[in-house]
């Protein structure tokens, strides 16, 4: 009988009375109302991201040995598995689970790992919310915490992420925020305790003694990360349930907001002196921007977006940190350069970075039943302390969006600088630029 039981209560999980169409399914995914009123519920969600990829790697990238100047490869860049819920009229939980970055020369049977699990409290209305957990309530940007289903480009703008894996977990620290909205200011500013280096995948050695005034991330125990962004909405609010922000909203809101953030951990670098000293210095980051998501006519959902930011990153004296997104070599021969192998660059370093990106939006259904299309194109522009030359991305790209967000084939060509030592500096070479094609299928429900 209690066997019987268990099963008929399993069953009527999946057969809760809520009328799902498809795009209703697509928009809320697997959604349970309790009370008959839709305060409270519990929600499940997936997002896979599948990429077909060719990649011009950079002089002298081996894979496992053997040197490759051309790849070509398929992988899952990301799957997640969400499930968040309202339990009582003020209190809201938010759990992820997923995985990243998995190809042919990956780590066979890797597993899922948590990305987030957060409780929030109100305690006035949404005026002030606190809470705690894994979370991803960093400073400095927008797209610090990128909502990666709805991202305007083909991927994040990484470039932002400024510590990710480093002294977090995939941008997600152990920690504490307060949040909230008053009038038009949406604010959110979180104290996490940032993991050890020695923990990351790809722990940075302790400082050599030949490296003088080029500081790196400490290996000492961590002090408390204090980080806050906050952005006024001039027009539409946006949802802000959970840390991340859209990245377009396919002309289904009017919405210009201004931002400004900040990052700050005590003693998180270190370098040598010129006299051999150990000098500590703290992590600082300052950064500011505007995005625009305006759709020009409500009924036929044709919109433009429009997002520029500028960072000034603060990590003591040359700090430099070359990396190649879901990269598809492994090691690097006599003949390679600064850059490193396969499609790494100086992506992160101390100085100022300046970030851009724009997209237009066909009306809906512009291809009829086969959905509408979104082109895009982005510019990141970063001068390094490190670095004699600037180091200047550019992406273009399309997006079809056969269902939206929802069932979404993005392609994209990448080009990025290739760099040399030198003996005026590290230099951006014009005649080595590299690039990757990309083709992705996002799948969200």
């Amino acid at each position: 009988m209690r066997i019987a039981k268990r099963i008929l209560l399993a069953a009527s999980l999946f057969a809760v009375p809520v009328g799902f169409t498809q795009n209703k399914l697509f928009e809320e995914g697997l959604k349970i109302t309790f009370k008959n009123d839709s305060v409270h519920y519990i929600r499940a969600s997936i997002l896979s991201q599948f990429w077909t990829r060719y990649n011009h790697n950079n002089p002298g990238s081996l894979l496992n040995g053997t040197e490759q100047e051309h790849v070509a490869d398929f992988g899952i860049r990301r799957l997640r598995f969400s499930v968040q819920g309202q339990v009582t009229k003020s209190t809201f939980f938010y759990t992820q689970a997923g995985l990243n970055n998995l190809n042919s020369i990956s780590a066979r049977k890797s597993g899922l790992f948590i990305h987030d699990v957060t409780v929030d409290q109100q305690l006035y209305k949404n005026i002030i919310v606190i809470g705690g957990g894994l979370h991803g309530y960093n400073g400095t940007s927008r797209f610090s915490s990128s909502g990666v289903a709805s991202i305007l480009g083909m991927d994040l703008p990484v470039v932002m992420e400024s510590t990710n894996d480093v002294t977090d977990q995939f941008g997600r620290k152990y920690g504490v925020y307060l949040k909230g909205e008053v009038s038009k200011l949406n604010y959110r500013m979180s104290i996490s305790k940032p993991f050890p280096v020695q923990n990351s995948l790809n722990f940075i050695v302790p400082l050599s003694p030949t490296a003088i005034n080029q500081a790196a991330f400490s290996t000492r125990a961590p002090q408390m990360n204090y980080a806050g962004y906050f952005f006024w909405q001039f027009m539409e609010k946006e949802t802000t349930k959970t840390p991340y922000m859209s990245g377009s909203y396919l002309g289904k809101k009017r919405i210009i907001n201004l931002g400004a953030g900040a990052q700050y951990q005590k003693n998180a670098m270190w370098y040598r002196s010129a006299g051999l000293d150990t000098v500590s210095v703290p992590l600082f980051q300052l950064g500011v921007d505007i995005f625009v998501d305006y759709a020009l006519n409500p009924d036929k959902k044709n919109a433009v977006t429009a997002y520029a930011a500028y960072m000034n990153y603060q990590f003591g004296p040359d700090y430099i940190r070359n990396a190649g997104v879901f990269n598809v070599a492994n090691g690097v021969g006599p003949n390679s350069t600064f850059n490193g192998a396969g499609n790494a660059f100086p992506l992160i370093g101390t100085g100022h970075v300046f970030y851009s990106q724009f997209a237009y939006k066909f009306k809906d259904q512009l291809l009829g039943k086969q959905g509408t299309l979104q082109p895009y194109f982005i510019h990141s522009h970063a001068k390094y302390q490190a670095l004699a030359s600037p180091v200047q991305v550019f992406n273009i790209g399309l997006n079809w969006l056969i269902a939206g967000q929802n069932s979404k084939l993005s392609l994209d060509y990448q080009s990025r600088p290739v760099f040399n030592q030198t003996a005026t500096g590290i230099l951006a070479d014009p005649s080595l630029r590299r690039g990757q094609v990309v083709l992705q299928y996002q799948l969200s429900i």
